[in-house]
C-alpha cells in the first residue's frame, strides 16, 4: 500500500468532508443512501456542479466526518449505503479509513470517482460495493479531455481507472454529462461503442442542465438534443441504458 493511502499515517476523522447529504435515494441505485463530498479535484471541468470543493484547503462551512458520524449512527438501520463523492474523493489519503468505518457499521460503500487517481482507487476498489464512473470525454482522446476538464492530462488516468474497475468485478455505471458544446454528437456514439466494447452494461447520458447561480458559460439544452435516433442507438448498446434530462 502506498504511504499515501498508508491506513497507518491517517484517520478517518481526518477526511476533508465538504458537505452531506443526510438522505438520499438517487445517488446509489436501488439504495437508500447519505452521501459524503470530499474536498479537492486535480480537474477544472466546464460543466462542474462542485467548483467550491475543488479547493484541498478547508473552507467556512465544512462538515466534518465527526458529523458524518453521528449521522450513520442516528440512522443505523435505516440507511443501506454511504456514498463518497466530490470534489474527487481518491484524492483523500483519509477516505481508506473512512470507507473502513462505514463498512464497520454493515453499510454499503458506493464511490463516484472520474478516474484521476487510479492508483488510490486500486487500493480500495476490492471494499466498494458500486461506482459510478464519470466519462468526461471520449476515452484514449487526450485533447477532448483535455478541452472538458481544462488541465494538461486526464486521459490516460481515466483509462487506467476503467481497467481496475472492470476487472474487479464490482457494479458500476458509467456516466457522460454532455452538452453540444463540449460533445458532438460524433462523440457522444463513440464514447458510447467504446464503453460497450469494453465491458459496460449500464451507462448513463447525462444532459447538461444549468445549476442556479452557477455560471459555467454553457448554455441550457434546448429540445430533444441529442435526438430519438442516437438514443435509440445507444439503447442498443448496453444492458441497461438511462437518459438524464434533469
Amino acid at each position: 500500500m502506498s504511504q499515501e493511502f498508508n491506513k497507518g499515517a491517517v484517520r478517518a476523522c481526518q477526511l476533508r468532508v465538504a458537505a452531506v447529504t443526510p438522505f438520499t435515494s438517487i445517488d446509489y441505485p436501488g439504495k437508500l443512501s447519505a452521501v459524503v463530498f470530499v474536498r479537492g479535484c486535480p480537474w477544472r471541468c466546464v460543466y462542474c456542479h462542485n467548483p467550491w470543493m475543488q479547493a484541498r484547503a478547508p473552507q467556512p462551512g465544512d462538515e466534518s466526518w465527526e458529523r458524518v458520524e453521528r449521522l450513520l449512527a442516528r440512522r443505523q438501520g435505516l440507511l443501506d449505503a454511504v456514498v463518497f463523492s466530490g470534489g474527487e474523493p481518491c484524492v483523500d489519503p483519509a477516505l481508506s479509513c473512512a470507507i473502513d468505518a462505514v463498512k464497520s457499521r454493515g453499510m454499503l460503500v458506493g464511490l463516484h470517482t472520474g478516474g484521476a487517481y487510479p492508483r488510490h482507487l486500486r487500493e480500495i476498489i476490492d471494499r466498494l460495493d458500486w461506482v459510478g464512473l464519470d466519462v468526461k470525454a471520449v476515452p484514449g482522446d487526450e485533447a477532448h479531455f483535455q478541452r472538458v476538464l481544462q488541465v494538461a492530462s486526464g486521459s490516460e488516468a481515466f483509462l487506467e481507472s476503467y481497467e481496475i474497475i472492470r476487472s474487479s468485478g464490482v457494479a458500476f455505471e458509467a456516466r457522460s454529462t454532455v452538452h453540444p458544446a463540449l460533445f458532438s454528437i460524433e462523440q457522444v456514439l463513440e464514447t458510447a461503442k467504446w464503453l460497450a466494447e469494453h465491458g459496460t452494461q449500464t451507462f448513463a447520458l447525462q444532459i447538461y442542465r444549468k445549476a442556479p447561480g452557477l455560471e459555467t458559460g454553457l448554455d441550457p439544452v434546448t429540445g430533444d438534443w441529442p435526438g430519438e435516433a442516437v438514443e435509440k442507438e445507444l439503447q442498443s448498446l448496453f444492458k441497461n441504458f438511462i437518459l438524464r434530462r434533469n
